[in-house]
């Protein structure tokens, strides 16, 4: 088992991508700690992981820093350590102009996609500090990198590629402590507000025809992509971001 007697910490771990990464996780031997705002869907998703003796929930909205710190101090007292931090969490906007959102949408996007990895990022390594070890994975997102024609996602792809840069510094600002970070950037993956869409049989093979690989991306292509990177395998690699799009951004279409 690769992530055998670790303890980690999956954000987002209600969503249908941190579902996954946390089931993956207890599969390899690892206590997991999955992280939202809403228990009840927590407490649904560590059933259908079905891993209860390896996983908890715990309810905590990563934009409040007490919080986060609050949390992050329980987790510690009650493992004794945190030797993993998987950055899940996240939201997208609907997909509208720029001029036509309101600051509150805009500010929203940036308190969870940045605020939120930057809080639980800034608990987490005060205690990897302590033993020098630690392994932190951020989510992040092909729109970070590469603008779609017609889907209007300025500020998402924004707050996006600044998780890039922040996996980059914080990797190399932590090196010497022995303390890896490392991203991936997903393509268009069969979960959250896109599964609607891929209801529609015509709307599904446009979208196919468009990736190299010819198939929509599941939860389990990234939750395979995060525990390579999170376990000692990639105990060389740091500062890296990973997209797991099908080809999509190597391609022109």
């Amino acid at each position: 088992m690769r992530l055998k007697d670790k303890v980690s910490i999956v954000t987002g771990a209600s969503s249908d991508i941190g579902k996954a990464i946390a089931k993956r996780f207890a599969e390899e031997g690892s206590k997991v700690v999955l992280i939202a705002r809403d228990f009840e869907k927590l407490e649904k998703a560590r059933k259908e992981i079905g891993q209860d003796e390896l996983t908890a929930s715990m309810s905590c909205d990563l934009t409040d820093e007490s919080q986060v710190i609050q949390t992050v101090k329980q987790i510690i007292d009650n493992y004794g350590k945190i030797d993993i931090l998987v950055n899940n969490a996240g939201a997208i906007n609907d997909p509208v102009h720029f001029h036509e959102m309101e600051d509150s949408e805009i500010k929203k996007l940036i308190d969870i996609n940045l605020f939120g990895v930057f809080h639980m990022t800034k608990a987490i390594l005060a205690k990897m500090s302590d033993v020098k070890s630690g392994s932190i994975v951020n989510i992040g997102s092909i729109s970070g990198e590469r603008a779609i024609p017609r889907v209007h996602l300025a500020a998402y792809s924004s707050t996006k590629a600044a998780i890039s840069m922040f996996t980059k510094a914080i990797a190399v600002e932590y090196a010497r402590r022995h303390i890896r970070c490392n991203s991936v950037s997903p393509g268009i993956i069969n979960s959250g507000m896109i599964k609607p869409y891929l209801d529609d049989p015509q709307a599904r093979k446009v979208i196919e025809e468009r990736i190299p690989l010819v198939r929509i991306g599941e939860p389990i292509d990234v939750a395979n992509a995060v525990l390579f990177l999170a376990s000692d395998e990639a105990n060389w690699i740091t500062g890296t971001v990973l997209n797991v799009d099908g080809g999509k951004t190597a391609s022109e279409g």
